[in-house]
C-alpha cells in the first residue's frame, strides 16, 4: 500500500523535536527570503504562478471509506484549486480514513459555521474583484520532519479591519491514488495567522503582513509531493487573495 495512502493506519508525530525544529526554522528563513534571493536551492513559491480565482474545498468524513473513491467527486473548474480535508469522525483512529484526519479540518468547518459531514460536503469561494492585494506563499525543502513555509500579504489599499490568513501544507496526489477518481490536494497541516488590519506604523505606507514558520510533516506524507496553498479572508469570510506554490529548479522559473 502506498505510504501516503489516507487508508493506512499511522499516527501523526506529537513529541517535541528541538533539533528538527531548528532545522525547519532555518528553512523558514530560506522560504521567506525567496522574494529577493534568486540563488536559493529549488524554488518553491507562488512567484510567476497565475493566482487561482476560485477555491473548491472538499470535506470527507474519516468514517466514510468509500467516499475517497466516489465517482461523483466534484472537480475544480478552470482557474480553480481544490483542497481536500479529512474530517475526524466518530470512529477515531479506527476510521477508514483516520490516518489523514486532522483537527485542522474540524477547525476549518468551525470557522465556516458548518457541521461535520456524515459523508462529504463541498464549498466554493471566489476571490474578490478587483484585486485586493498581492499574496505570496513559499516553502523550503523538507528537513528533519519539518518544512519551512511563509505567507505574505500586501493589501492594495489601507485595511479597514482584521484579516485571517490560511496557509495549508498539502500533499498533491495524482488521480488514481488509492482509487481516487480525481487528483487531490490533501491538507496535511495548517497555519492560521490572524492579522490586525491596523498594524501600519506609517500613514504614508500600507501595511505588509508576513508569517513564517516550520510546519510539521505528518507520518506517511511523501515530502516530494508537498507544497503550500494560501488564502486571506476578511472578517466576513470573503477571499481577498489566493496563491499556490510551484517548485522549479534554478533557471526554470517564470
Amino acid at each position: 500500500m502506498n505510504p501516503s495512502s489516507p487508508t493506512r493506519h499511522d499516527r501523526r508525530r506529537t513529541g517535541p523535536r528541538p533539533q528538527a525544529a531548528a532545522v525547519g526554522l532555518a528553512w523558514v528563513v530560506a522560504a521567506g527570503a525567496g522574494w529577493a534571493s534568486p540563488d536559493l536551492p529549488p524554488s518553491c513559491s507562488s512567484d510567476g504562478v497565475r493566482p487561482p480565482t476560485l477555491v473548491l474545498e472538499r470535506f470527507i468524513s474519516a468514517d466514510c471509506g468509500d467516499c475517497w473513491t466516489e465517482p461523483a467527486t466534484p472537480r475544480p473548474t478552470d482557474g480553480a484549486v481544490a483542497l481536500d480535508w479529512i474530517v475526524p469522525g466518530t470512529l477515531g483512529d479506527d476510521a477508514p480514513l483516520g490516518v489523514a484526519a486532522s483537527r485542522d479540518a474540524s477547525e476549518r468547518l468551525h470557522r465556516l459555521d458548518r457541521p461535520a459531514p456524515a459523508r462529504t460536503a463541498t464549498r466554493t469561494s471566489a476571490t474578490m474583484t478587483p484585486a485586493q492585494g498581492r499574496l505570496r506563499v513559499a516553502h523550503g525543502l523538507a528537513l528533519g520532519g519539518y518544512i519551512g513555509a511563509s505567507i505574505e500579504w500586501k493589501p492594495a489599499r489601507r485595511a479597514t479591519g482584521p484579516v485571517t490568513a490560511w496557509l495549508a501544507l498539502v500533499e498533491t496526489l495524482p488521480e488514481g491514488t488509492e482509487g481516487s477518481p480525481v487528483a487531490r490536494n490533501l491538507v496535511r497541516n495548517v497555519l492560521i495567522p490572524a492579522w490586525d488590519g491596523h498594524e501600519s506604523l506609517s500613514k504614508a505606507k500600507l501595511a505588509t503582513f508576513h508569517e513564517s514558520r516550520p510546519m510539521n510533516i505528518p507520518d506517511g506524507a511523501r515530502p516530494e509531493r508537498l507544497r503550500v496553498i494560501g488564502w486571506v479572508e476578511d472578517a466576513q469570510g470573503r477571499v481577498l487573495g489566493l496563491a499556490q506554490t510551484r517548485c522549479a529548479p534554478i533557471g526554470q522559473r517564470g
